[in-house]
């Protein structure tokens, strides 16, 4: 009977494996004949487990999605890797999950062996989270589960929205794909009212249901991450300015990260860098990186601040 319930044991585990086995196999796994393991297989489904099986030279078993959750077989590293996560959902920027979070986590560190509950609670314990400047936004839960399903069923998305300079604003979008950066949440969507992408940050997004009607499929941008990259960075920045580079676009393209700032070709040998930044004296910076000779078109308080970093370099180096 033991040797009976460790092969199921193990039968189990490799079913939960995302891939679909033949009795050969999982015979020659299990070292039994293919006989016990269609035996093995009736009696994981009077317990409950949806294993479907499939005949001919194709056919094998796999487990499928019940009406209820089955128990789950974790190695070391994947417990280790749910508990990890589960403690960092509980202190993250989704709301509504943190107290699911914790409880979901005491339940697998009750059953945890003690060997892996140690290294669970000390990666708890010397871990030290860095406090952010500022207070993350957090985001519904139920938010998140509204866009992404009309993200999967392209279905128009409704909703009320929040400016960046406070207003509000009502909003009839095509949704494609979350973003989460860092500890917020943004939504890439094509407006078809502005006839263009935009990006849209989700803790400011109160939907609409029911959703719109189904739309047809676009071809995404590019890099759907770098979109968002550069929206976000565009939209924080306190100064902006308008350089002209004395060199070819792509190579001040291939010089800069999206977030600091496009490029337009002017010609041949120059282009336009639409950049900013919170702090006037960050923009020196990325301009003194770009190995290139440039000139400063807009705002007139940066052509000042050069004037004087260069003055005092200049005394630094008599």
């Amino acid at each position: 009977m033991l040797e009976t319930s460790a092969r199921l044991l193990r039968l189990l585990s490799l079913l939960q494996t995302p891939r679909e086995w033949t009795g050969t196999e999982l015979a020659e796994r299990l070292s039994v004949s293919t006989r016990t393991v269609r035996n093995d297989m009736e009696r994981l489904r009077t317990l409950g487990y949806p294993v479907h099986g499939t005949r001919g030279a194709v056919g094998g078993y796999r487990l499928g999605a019940g009406a209820a959750l089955p128990p789950l077989l974790l190695d070391d590293e994947e417990a280790v890797a749910v508990a990890v996560g589960l403690r960092t959902a509980a202190g993250g920027s989704v709301a509504g999950i943190e107290e699911t979070s914790l409880r979901a986590l005491a339940k697998l560190e009750q059953v945890l062996p003690h060997r892996l509950r140690r290294r669970v609670n000390a990666l708890h314990t010397h871990t030290v989270r860095v406090p952010h400047d500022a207070p993350a936004p957090t985001v519904d839960a139920e938010t998140l589960s509204t866009i992404s399903a009309a993200c999967r069923d392209r279905e128009r998305l409704r909703f009320d929205y929040i400016r960046h300079d406070g207003t509000a604003d009502r909003r009839d979008v095509e949704p494609y794909r979350l973003v989460n950066w860092g500890r917020r949440w943004y939504l890439v969507a094509f407006d078809p009212q502005r006839d263009d992408w935009r990006t849209f940050r989700v803790d400011r997004i109160t939907p609409r249901t029911p959703v719109g009607p189904r739309f047809p499929a676009r071809d995404l941008p590019e890099d759907v991450v770098d979109r968002v990259r550069h929206g976000v960075s565009s939209a924080a920045w306190r100064h902006r300015a308008r350089v002209l580079v004395h060199a070819p676009a792509e190579v001040v393209t291939e010089r800069i990260n999206p977030a600091v700032g496009t490029v337009e070709p002017v010609d041949a040998r120059s282009c336009l860098l639409h950049t900013g930044a919170d702090r006037l004296e960050t923009v020196a910076v990325w301009l003194g990186l770009l190995d290139a000779d440039f000139t400063v078109q807009d705002p007139p308080e940066l052509t000042d601040l050069l004037r004087t970093i260069a003055d005092r370099y200049l005394r630094a180096a008599p």
